[in-house]
């Protein structure tokens, strides 16, 4: 169910367990990417609910939350910090998706002793953004929406995601999608990561056009014992486009971690 916590006098939605947390289970910790929301995590939170504590946050400027949203990786980082704060999970693996796998591989850095793991899905040490997208945003955003949209999905998954993703992208604050974009655009985790120290997976799609799986080998060869996974017949989606692998390699990640009270 989706609810609204205070969080720095800002209202912050959240997808969580409709039965509240289980202190003794896993805890997975869902971060959207640019100008998504919690939905685009549909895939996992529908089906993992009953074995995980889930929360799927609306990061701040997006979905049900208020605020523009942030420009800088580092603020976003805050921001669940704070959220972590007031939700009192245990056991916490967090999830990011794109501009949340940089958000959830800084959060590891700087707050690692609050969280269990990370996963970062199709994220990048550097996440340049083309010139043209800024440029499309300002003046033709159906453009810039069917283009990301595009270049988002390996090509088998168009036919039936194009649409949904693209209704998803026009429906986001336009001036916070802007931020997200320069967030990523401007970051250098290149450092930042060395500092992690807790099981991490790295996961990409195979057909990922928007962040390649180099990117991806980039980041687990800067994280010491981290693992990597990466998922046919997906592209930048890849949560979306293959859930059931996904799902399958999430859990089995999380099930290698023992639980412990943090």
């Amino acid at each position: 169910m989706l609810k609204y916590y205070n969080v720095d006098s800002t209202k912050i939605a959240c997808w969580v367990s409709g039965n509240g947390f289980n202190e003794q289970a896993q805890s997975l910790f869902f971060i959207h990417g640019s100008g998504g929301d919690h939905s685009l995590w549909s895939f996992q939170y529908a089906r993992l609910n009953k074995n995980f504590n889930i929360a799927a946050v609306d990061l701040p400027g997006h979905g049900s939350s208020e605020g523009i949203g942030e420009s800088d990786i580092n603020k976003y980082s805050l921001w669940v910090r704070k959220l972590f704060d007031v939700l009192q999970m245990k056991n916490v693996i967090i999830v990011g998706h794109s501009l949340g796998a940089a958000i959830a591989l800084t959060f590891a850095a700087e707050f690692g002793s609050m969280i269990s793991g990370v996963v970062s899905v199709g994220g990048g040490l550097k996440m340049p953004v083309n010139p043209a997208i800024f440029e499309l945003l300002k003046k033709e955003p159906e453009t810039a929406f069917k283009m990301m949209s595009k270049f988002s999905l390996a090509k088998e998954n168009r036919d039936k995601l194009s649409d949904p993703l693209k209704k998803s992208m026009a429906a986001a604050n336009i001036e916070a999608l802007y931020n997200d974009l320069t967030a990523c655009d401007k970051m250098d985790l290149t450092d930042k990561v060395k500092k992690i120290n807790l099981p991490s997976l790295i996961m990409c799609g195979e057909e990922d056009k928007m962040t390649p799986p180099q990117l991806s080998r980039e980041i687990a060869a800067n994280i010491n014992g981290s693992k990597t996974c990466f998922i046919k017949n997906a592209g930048h989606m890849v949560m979306m486009e293959n859930p059931e692998e996904f799902n399958e390699a999430l859990t089995s990640f999380a099930q290698s971690i023992p639980a412990q009270n943090y």
